[in-house]
């Protein structure tokens, strides 16, 4: 007696993945693409608006520069005009009229020492010494001398 063998199929856990697979993935293609379509400009007006609107705005936040550094540009361009003298003159007189300043006082002093030993030389620089925000700018002069 010969026994014809049946194969028998088993169902094994790959046969359930792509199944699954193979439900899923055209909805996942379908929703992805979806959404790229969404984002692309077909207009063709778009990108050149897109670019001048960040560089506007790139043009707001340079313009709209912290008052720190505002002053400082302009201490820098007054010693280099002037000399260190006028120019810690007007970084106290700015100090005690915005005493929101005092807090960046200490690192503008030092700024304007570093560039007053660059364009004055370091006995020169430390001449102008004065009590200003402390001895920062002394410190600052110290600073570009070593």
């Amino acid at each position: 007696m010969t026994r014809l063998h049946k194969p028998q199929h088993r169902r094994g856990p790959a046969l359930g993945i792509g199944r699954t697979l193979a439900l899923v993935l055209p909805v996942v293609l379908v929703l992805s693409g979806t959404l790229a379509v969404t984002r692309v400009n077909w207009s063709g007006h778009g990108s050149d608006s897109m670019l001048a609107a960040s560089a506007s705005d790139a043009s707001t936040r340079a313009g709209a520069r912290a008052p720190q550094d505002v002053l400082r540009d302009r201490l820098l361009l007054e010693l280099q005009e002037e000399d260190p003298g006028v120019a810690l003159t007007h970084l106290q007189e700015e100090v005690d009229r915005k005493p929101s300043l005092a807090a960046h006082c200490a690192s503008l002093a030092r700024a304007l020492g570093r560039a007053a030993v660059k364009q004055y030389g370091a006995t020169r620089a430390q001449s102008y010494a004065r009590p200003v925000c402390d001895t920062s700018y002394a410190t600052g002069v110290a600073a570009a001398i070593g």
